[in-house]
């Protein structure tokens, strides 16, 4: 499997990578947040642009001022990502609104990492991601179920036809387990296309039920993990000082470098 380099960091080598949401609507805020980042230990910041402001239209305006600030500030990669409200998103945007928005965050020369809905119901998520790689930007193509967890194969096929459909350079998925056997197929998923892919693989199983696929998907190849701090923007995640230290502690156990 190759990985995937961003700066400094590389992704889907060594120790998973921790990715912390930014989640404030107002511009202050989000500043604030994106500073305290810098005293925890943090890998990426997802910076999520459906919770940015307000209910109404989005602004791609005022999008572009903070992505600004948030470059001036941010001592880690930054990964866009607006969700939808299909996958669980805070705001609805059109099938326009979200490829003009995504090819404007590409073109701003600002984020390091793009996320795209690989199955966005315009079913242009492959051509977003043509336009992301001709910017120089690597993309996560994403699905959400937050409803359930589908069958081992469908996820299995969900996650492979993101790299081999649409060329993703990182897979993921995140699905809601209905009891503890669905977390466990989600593991196995995990593991098969980890085995498959040549493109590194971001699993979780969401909520309560499925925080242990959080700290153990390094296991079954996940590459990275996303931790809170302050208001998570998914169930289950976990506050990323408390992630930071039960992820170090597996890697002492299994007697690897927790420095790295």
């Amino acid at each position: 499997m190759k990985s995937v380099r961003v700066g400094t960091l590389e992704i889907g080598r060594g120790r998973p990578c921790v990715i912390v949401p930014l989640t404030s609507s107002s511009l202050g805020a989000l500043e604030q947040e994106a500073l305290r980042l810098s005293s925890l230990p943090v890998d990426m910041a997802e910076w999520r642009v459906d919770m940015f402001g307000g209910s109404g239209p989005v602004d791609v305006a005022a999008v572009s001022e903070a992505l600004a600030v948030l470059r001036q500030t941010l001592r880690v990669p930054l990964l866009a990502t607006f969700r939808t409200t299909d996958e669980g998103g805070e705001r609805p945007l059109d099938d326009e609104g979200y490829e003009r928005l995504c090819v404007a965050l590409c073109e701003s020369g600002g984020v390091d990492l793009l996320d795209v809905e690989a199955f966005f119901r315009s079913g242009r998520a492959g051509d977003i991601i043509v336009h992301a790689h001709e910017c120089g930007v690597p993309v996560v193509a994403s699905n959400h179920d937050f409803h359930a967890t589908p069958p081992k194969d469908e996820m299995v096929r969900r996650l492979l036809f993101m790299q081999d459909e649409l060329g993703a350079d990182i897979l993921k998925l995140a699905v809601m387990p209905q009891s503890r056997a669905d977390v466990l197929s989600l593991l196995a998923a995990t593991e098969e296309v980890s085995a498959r892919a040549h493109s590194p693989v971001i699993t979780m199983s969401m909520g309560p039920l499925g925080v242990i696929s959080r700290v153990c998907g390094r296991f079954f190849g996940s590459a990275a993990t996303f931790g809170s701090a302050g208001r998570a923007s998914a169930p289950g995640q976990m506050d990323v000082s408390a992630l930071d230290g039960v992820l170090r502690a597996l890697d002492a156990a299994a007697g690897e470098n927790v420095g790295a």
